[in-house]
């Protein structure tokens, strides 16, 4: 069968551009080296963690909360100095849009206990459950 002679044109191919699919290359690109920016501004915090013999080195998964807890009892959340009611509020919100959020507490290793108990009560406040404590291994050096 000669396909000149066909009663129906042919279908075009679809094409591929390349133009938006760079940007979207691009725009992932910058997503991932921000995310990895705000990890380190999270981690650099001047908070001594305390050691443990079995503390372990674990990935950060995305969307996991960093709460720090200053010597002092100050709690602070990606570079920002939380009072109880705003972090209350801040963690009634997340939960709300993501179940089984991720929260990873790092206090100072000379922060009083109460105020690590008043984070995780306002953590099962908020219904957030899974909730992990930063530690150092044992002979490692500490981050200032």
């Amino acid at each position: 069968m000669d396909l000149s002679s066909a009663k129906y044109p042919l279908p075009e191919r679809p094409e591929v551009q390349m133009a938006p699919l760079i940007d979207i290359v691009f725009l992932l690109l910058i997503f991932f080296m921000s995310s990895s920016i705000f990890y380190q501004l999270e981690t650099e915090i001047n908070i001594t963690v305390p050691t443990a013999s079995e503390s372990t080195e674990t990935k950060r998964s995305p969307g996991e909360i960093i709460i720090n807890i200053r010597k002092d009892g100050t709690v602070i959340v990606n570079q920002r100095t939380l009072s109880h009611e705003d972090l209350k509020t801040m963690l009634h919100r997340v939960s709300e849009l993501y179940r089984g959020q991720a929260v990873i507490i790092r206090a100072d290793r000379q922060t009083y206990h109460k105020d690590v108990i008043k984070v995780l009560d306002i953590c099962g406040g908020a219904n957030i459950w899974n909730v992990s404590f930063a530690t150092m291994k044992e002979g490692s050096e500490p981050t200032k």
